[in-house]
């Protein structure tokens, strides 16, 4: 029986592609260029160690930094900061690793679970509640 990961789709922005915008996604999606904007994805996202990403909010299901990020990381499932990554902004993820020789400015805040809020369906503010309340509940 073939893994669920093996089924889905990577895109991949090229080293040479710069994208200013906002970006949706269900599968997986792979930045070895610039990219500068929103992103908002259910699927995994790799910022490959050649890849700068100025965001102002970063939502996908988990998230391996190997290149450079400013904005704001959100991913329920996890987030791996690997060595020689460079990240300013708040993170937060239900999981977080951190190898050696990472830059990190910024502060983490841990969550139990995925909020109950489709995260395509309403602004960012409604999904941010959904985390602070879900992070608040109790254990």
């Amino acid at each position: 029986m073939a893994d669920e990961k093996e089924k889905k789709n990577t895109t991949v922005l090229g080293q040479e592609t710069v994208f200013d915008g906002v970006i949706e996604f269900t599968d997986n999606l792979v930045i070895t260029g610039t990219f500068k904007g929103t992103i908002k994805a259910v699927g995994d996202l790799e910022i490959d160690k050649t890849g700068i990403c100025d965001v102002d909010e970063m939502f996908a299901n988990s998230i391996v930094v190997s290149g450079k990020i400013t904005g704001n990381i959100h991913a329920p499932e996890r987030v791996e900061l690997c060595n020689g990554c460079a990240v300013r902004g708040t993170i937060e993820t239900g999981r977080l690793r951190i190898a050696d020789n990472v830059d990190f400015e910024g502060k983490v805040s841990m969550i139990d679970s995925v909020p109950d809020v489709d995260l395509f369906s309403v602004v960012s503010e409604e999904y941010k509640q959904g985390l602070i309340l879900k992070s608040d509940a109790p254990r």
